[in-house]
């Protein structure tokens, strides 16, 4: 084994992961009290929300794959939202929008990740709301050493929140000044929303039905009500420079609910991995393994240029498909069958050749040419990056210290249970302040496209098509592992990679977490402005000098990132002798993995 920056932690009794290590310790803290991986998860989630404010909110949005012991696959918790019921094409463009804005009122959703949290406390978890919810109540109420991106965030978008978002000033400039990088920052507002969950609650007989009537006091009590008065009358500065008025109400948020469904599954190299539906972009690393199958990927190493040509090639194809054919499926005819069919997968296979593609290139799916077509349109009149005003999901290469990118956690607990989450959105930039609260809003409708006809055009209660995507998969020895990382439409590249090393590298998970990353810019952004460049390829500093000059000598654009600059992922798993095993990433110096 080589040397990693952290050990690779081993244990019997369970393991908590995540980008933040408050909330590695609050989900352990709920082992210790004899919950299982779902409460330990809930309570991780919710500190999350707390000390990653930046990254990810109590309005915002997430997905989570659910693997409850003994049973043979996960289940997807969906906790994506869906566009309110006045979100039209018609009323976008009337507001003279081309494209959707990376921030402000008319990029939210109704708000899913509470209701998947609680859907997964209230049908897997066994402990009560109140001991679930403390940790998260203590840091926003009696502080915790804010992160200096963090700070750095709120430092950059003080003139913003002074002119234009004032319900946000009162929130992230305490004395009128950003907080200083690792000092205390409190969100009392924050403390007493999460308080009354806990007290709405204390009313029902059982712990099923307290946790229902914090529920509803979300969808259709004092947060509704909270979000609808204050959208009835805002009308603030979005991603555009321009104010403009929300669509959302409290009836839309009472309409809605977090549901369960099953998760998609693939085989590569005799494992199997499950992600999310179509509704994620999780379908295209399934797609991204099928056609590395018909390349002989596994006779290459790790860091050869032969590997990473071929896993960005793949990803060019995978990511391409997304783009032109991903979407909603309860609102839309997805080819799904045949984007995963394996015939699928060599057609794509054999358009990966010696040089880099600089093309979009979208297969041709029958009876949806038009799709592909539009797609190729759409990437040809890509702008250049340049979010405006509160921006898009600052999605993680980290060269400046105010970018950020999402959150995520990964649970195993002694019985076998597992969680891999990916929450976001409410990001303190995203959105003002809803008065009284404490948390803005989301901006995932961003993802939507005012082009009429596609899988994602944006129409009333349909899901965005999100970024998020957390992974579970299953070794051929039947260890089982759940892993995910931040990083918007970087995600499921950073996955694809580790899950690489895993099966033909014969790494450990810290590392396979520590091997340098590489990112292609090459692939549309799913946030505003919806940037592409084409041939971009980001690597990290670890490979091989040659390696580098092979990449440029096939045509990829590459520019070497900042050290330790790509990633943020972290992986728990548990193997068929009972040992659990977790590690998470150095980079940024705060994901944490922390077990027994």
């Amino acid at each position: 084994m080589s040397f990693t920056t952290r050990p690779e932690l081993t244990g019997t009794f369970g393991m908590v992961t995540s980008t933040h290590w408050l909330a590695s310790a609050a989900g352990m803290k709920m082992l210790e009290a004899g919950g299982n991986a779902f409460d330990a998860a809930v309570a991780a989630g919710m500190v999350l929300t707390v000390v990653e404010p930046h990254l990810n909110g109590l309005l915002g949005d997430m997905p989570a794959l659910v693997w409850p012991a003994g049973t043979d696959a996960p289940v997807m918790i969906c906790g994506q939202g869906t566009a309110p019921a006045a979100a039209t094409v018609a009323h976008y463009r009337a507001e003279g929008l081309d494209l959707i804005p990376g921030s402000g009122l008319l990029a939210t959703v109704i708000p899913g990740a509470f209701d998947a949290w609680m859907v997964m406390l209230r049908d897997h978890g066994q402990m009560e709301l109140r001991d679930v919810l403390a940790p998260a109540i203590h840091y926003a109420g009696a502080g915790h050493p804010i992160l200096a991106r963090a700070a750095g965030v709120i430092a950059d978008h003080a003139d913003l929140f002074r002119k234009e978002w004032p319900s946000s000033a009162r929130v992230w400039l305490p004395g009128d000044a950003p907080p200083p990088p690792g000092g205390l920052f409190r969100n009392p507002d924050l403390a007493a929303t999460l308080t009354r969950f806990c007290d709405e609650g204390a009313g029902p007989a059982s712990r099923e039905a307290r946790i229902d009537a914090a529920r509803r006091a979300f969808y259709s009590g004092f947060v509704a009500e909270a979000i609808d008065d204050y959208l009835r009358d805002a009308c603030v500065m979005d991603g555009t420079g321009q104010r403009r008025r929300g669509v959302l109400t409290g009836a839309d948020m009472a309409a809605w609910q977090a549901t369960t469904e099953p998760a998609l599954a693939g085989e590569y190299h005799g494992w199997r991995v499950w992600k999310g539906g179509f509704w994620t972009q999780g379908p295209a690393l399934l797609q991204c393994l099928n056609i590395l199958r018909h390349t002989g990927i596994e006779a290459t190493g790790p860091r050869e240029a032969e590997f990473l040509h071929l896993v960005v090639e793949a990803m060019k194809l995978g990511f391409a498909d997304r783009e032109a054919y991903y979407g909603d499926p309860l609102h839309a005819a997805i080819p799904g069958e045949r984007l995963l069919s394996d015939s699928y997968a060599g057609e794509r296979a054999a358009l990966i050749g010696p040089w880099a593609s600089l093309e979009q290139r979208p297969g041709r799916v029958p009876g949806l040419e038009h799709l592909a077509d539009a797609f190729v349109a759409r990437a040809a009149r890509a702008t250049p990056k340049g979010t405006g005003a509160g921006g898009g999901e600052p999605t993680m290469a980290h060269l400046h210290p105010s970018e950020g990118d999402t959150v995520h956690l990964d649970v195993v607990d002694r019985w076998g249970n597992m969680v891999s989450a990916t929450p976001s959105g409410g990001w303190l930039q995203s959105n003002p302040v809803i008065p009284g609260l404490g948390v803005p809003l989301n901006s995932r409708a961003q993802m939507f496209w005012l082009d009429e006809g596609l899988p994602t055009t944006l129409a009333p209660g349909r899901r965005p098509r999100t970024t998020l995507t957390p992974s579970m998969a299953r070794a051929p020895d039947g260890t089982r592992l759940a892993f995910g990382t931040p990083g918007g439409d970087s995600q499921d590249q950073w996955q694809l990679i580790l899950l690489l090393h895993l099966v033909h590298h014969g790494m450990s998970l810290q590392e396979s977490i520590d091997a340098p990353l590489v990112l292609s810019g090459h692939l549309q952004s799913s946030f505003y402005p919806r940037a592409a460049d084409p041939g971009a390829l980001l690597a990290e500093p670890g490979f091989d000098p040659g390696t580098i000059q092979t990449l440029r000598a096939r045509g990829h654009r590459v520019t070497e990132a900042e050290p330790w600059s790509l990633g943020r992922l972290t992986a728990a798993a548990q193997g068929p002798d009972g040992i659990l095993r977790a590690a998470a990433t150095p980079r940024l110096m705060q994901a944490y993995a922390v077990g027994r």
